[in-house]
């Protein structure tokens, strides 16, 4: 199954669910990309002791997963294209939501 995850949230535990998630589906063999748009473009900025995102996002790419984040929404926030906060475009989310056999948001 090909699988898009958009996160949009800045709340620590629900985007940590949502790469948990994604990590999950690449063990089942799934193809997963993962999408930051708004405040999910400040993923990394919200990890905890608790919910460590920075680390499941790091095994998301080591496990060939695939991360955009929205240009626009990492340039309001100052915000720099890093690797696990990739600059992409709304083009990009148009091709994940075309190519995807389910979208889920966060």
């Amino acid at each position: 199954m090909k699988l898009g995850i958009v996160i949009y949230s800045d709340h620590s535990e629900t985007v940590w669910n949502a790469c948990r998630l994604a990590n999950f589906s690449l063990s089942k063999g799934d193809q997963v990309k993962v999408f930051l748009m708004a405040k999910g473009v400040e993923a990394l900025s919200l990890s905890t002791n608790q919910y460590n995102i920075k680390e499941l996002l790091e095994k998301f790419l080591e496990n060939k997963g695939i991360i955009y984040a929205c240009g626009t929404c990492l340039k309001i926030r100052s915000q720099k294209s890093t690797e696990l906060c990739p600059m992409s475009s709304m083009g990009d989310l148009y091709d994940i939501i075309n190519e995807s056999d389910k979208i889920i948001s966060f």
